[in-house]
């Protein structure tokens, strides 16, 4: 199904990631998180750039139990537990985040 963006019609998967990661921009999370009825605060962002950042180094969407214990490490205990995560992405901390961040589902997401 794609999605528009700023005027640019964008491929996605069966389950709404980006077919093209490339074309990603912060304006296609506002839109997927729209589609979720979600509206994305600064919290949000935190982890989606945070997971931007995490890719880039490592070439991998990180499963919900290496976010977490990354995301503790880098902005604190306080959100660097499930509780928090889920609170922010009901539909899956690595799922939804992933997806609004323009990467690809991690591995052993279901």
């Amino acid at each position: 199904m794609p999605i528009e963006v700023n005027g640019k019609t964008m491929e996605t998967d069966e389950e709404g990631y980006l077919a093209d990661l490339n074309q990603w921009e912060p304006a296609v999370a506002d839109v997927m998180a729209k589609l979720d009825d979600c509206q994305l605060t600064d919290s949000h962002w935190e982890v989606i750039n945070f997971l931007r950042e995490y890719y880039e180094e490592y070439q991998i969407a990180p499963a919900v139990r290496v976010l977490t214990k990354a995301i503790g490490k880098k902005l604190g205990p306080d959100k660097g537990n499930s509780k928090y995560l889920y609170e922010l992405f009901p539909y899956g901390p690595g799922k939804q985040a992933c997806k609004y961040a323009g990467l690809p589902k991690p591995t052993g997401c279901v």
